[in-house]
């Protein structure tokens, strides 16, 4: 099965990044076994108890598990497209930051530390950054020493790269 093609819009036809390191892989392998194992019968024997009761048309509570079934099918086939077109994030040991990387920067006289994968498991919290955003496409191909700036809507920020690993 496909994942359905949506008519254009803002925001359906943004294509997902395939990049996730081992961990989020494993994660979406254990939701979507969960999902074919245990939540899509129970869904599915739900419609086929509410379809003997008779009238579709007037049966809500039938609609309402179809609809939930229908979610259910959906996310299946979104967790199966993510897990078939995933690249594993797979860092080697270099001098240049890539993607799968702690970074040790300085900036303001503070340390940080920013770890760069994939747009799918960005924390900005816990200082997980996507590779594609401002900060991580700036600190890609860098080596400890270099200093960037970046131009964000608050004003330039400059770090110095302190350590990579």
């Amino acid at each position: 099965m496909q994942v359905p093609y949506r008519k254009p819009g803002k925001y359906s036809q943004i294509k997902q990044d395939p990049l996730m390191s081992q961990e989020k892989f494993d994660e979406l392998e254990k939701k979507l076994k969960r999902l074919k194992l245990n939540t899509q019968p129970h869904a599915a024997k739900e419609v086929a108890r509410l379809a003997e009761l008779g009238d579709f048309s007037e049966n809500a509570e039938y609609q309402l598990a179809k609809g939930k079934l229908r979610g259910i099918n959906n996310a299946i086939l979104k967790l199966d497209h993510q897990i078939h077109t995933a690249i594993i994030i797979q860092p080697k040991s270099s001098d240049e930051v890539q993607i799968g990387h702690s970074v040790t920067v300085q900036t303001g006289g503070k340390e940080k530390i920013f770890h760069i994968l994939g747009s799918q498991e960005t924390d900005p919290q816990k200082n997980i950054i996507s590779h594609s955003s401002p900060l991580g496409t700036a600190l890609l191909g860098k080596k400890i020493g270099d200093t960037i700036s970046i131009e964000l809507p608050a004003g330039s920020t400059e770090y110095t790269i302190v350590n990579i690993q």
